[in-house]
């Protein structure tokens, strides 16, 4: 999301303004989204003038549509609850506990062990 800032405001982070631009960086929101399962907190960078609506989660959205495929198909890659839990931070700012990344992978291997039974 501080990409898509830095693309709204016309610069990157701790680059000085362009002449002429009146907006600039103005700290951070929580903000917690449901997932598909459980909730998770994203920190949202913000802008003085209130113009920025980030895409991935914009202005009163409570629902974060495809956290938990994201974490499927990092877990797909082979990486671990904690590596995913920081990819996921570093990625989309999002705080995503160690638990609930547990309860969407069992949630996938449990299917795939009712997909792999013989049929009766």
């Amino acid at each position: 999301m501080e990409a898509e800032l830095s693309t709204h405001l016309g610069y990157k982070k701790h680059e000085s303004k362009p002449e002429g631009q009146s907006n600039s960086r103005n700290g951070y929101s929580q903000k917690k989204v449901q997932g598909d399962f459980g909730v998770a907190e994203i920190v949202v960078p913000r802008d003085r003038q209130g113009e920025f609506e980030p895409q991935l989660v914009k202005k009163g959205q409570n629902r974060l549509s495809g956290l938990d495929e994201k974490i499927i198909a990092l877990y797909a890659r082979g990486m671990s609850v904690r590596d995913i839990q920081a990819q996921l931070q570093e990625m989309y700012g999002v705080e995503v506990s160690p638990t609930l990344i547990s309860n969407v992978t069992d949630e996938v291997i449990d299917e795939v062990k009712q997909c792999a039974l013989p049929s009766p």
